[in-house]
């Protein structure tokens, strides 16, 4: 992706952050320089990876399989000391896939904040962690809810589904709907060793460097 089709994305982001009424926090804006200047009272958006994150899962698709997200606040796993939760809000796009995957150990909770409808499918996972045919049974809102194996629930803005580890789920946009504001709330998030994806991918996308950046990715952070 060239760095001028991410800031644009950023833009974007920011005007649907504000027509659907979530505001981010001020550093979200910060210039590079800013974040220079500012390095030190920052660490704990820093090390936590909190900030813009986008992906492309290593594929080149960003508009087909990718995910627009900004962490709002992370723990760090095992510090009993500090926080033991996290919280996102994401921007899934219509027909944009976020690819099979589950978490060993992070239970989530998914959450449409507002614009259109959100598709997550949905399979149990295997001892060998391949996809099983049993029936899944989750909650929505608190109420339980049982589809078929790879079955799909459609969440309306205000409703929420709860994922447990070891079970596989991807999600998308339902067509026609517009862009859907996401949020995501759950245990410490280590995007680094606790996710499994049914296929292997990447991360973070090959960034080509056209123009300075909007605003700084958290794997982008100024280090010493």
């Amino acid at each position: 992706m060239k760095r001028s089709e991410v800031n644009a994305l950023q833009r974007e982001a920011v005007e649907f952050f504000e027509q659907q009424n979530f505001y981010l926090p001020t550093w979200a804006f910060w210039s590079e320089q800013e974040w220079e200047k500012n390095r030190t009272r920052a660490m704990e958006v820093i090390e936590n990876k909190l900030g813009w994150d986008l992906t492309d899962f290593g594929l080149g698709k960003f508009y087909e399989i990718g995910l627009l997200l900004f962490t709002l606040r992370n723990g760090k796993v095992g510090d009993i000391a500090g926080k033991d939760y996290a919280e996102k809000i994401m921007i899934v796009r219509e027909g944009q896939v976020t690819p099979w995957h589950f978490h060993w150990q992070k239970m989530e909770d998914i959450i449409n904040r507002g614009g259109g409808n959100l598709v997550i499918e949905l399979c149990n996972a295997t001892s060998d962690e391949r996809m099983a045919d049993t029936p899944v049974t989750v909650q929505i809102d608190g109420i339980t809810k049982t589809v078929e194996a790879r079955g799909s629930i459609s969440l309306k803005p205000g409703e929420s589904i709860t994922l447990p580890p070891y079970l596989y789920h991807n999600f998308y946009g339902e067509a026609g709907m517009g862009m859907v504001l996401v949020g995501e709330v759950s245990r410490v998030n280590d995007d680094e060793k606790d996710n499994r994806f049914l296929d292997p991918i990447g991360r973070f996308p090959l960034i080509e460097e056209d123009e300075p950046p909007l605003y700084l990715l958290c794997n982008g952070y100024p280090v010493e």
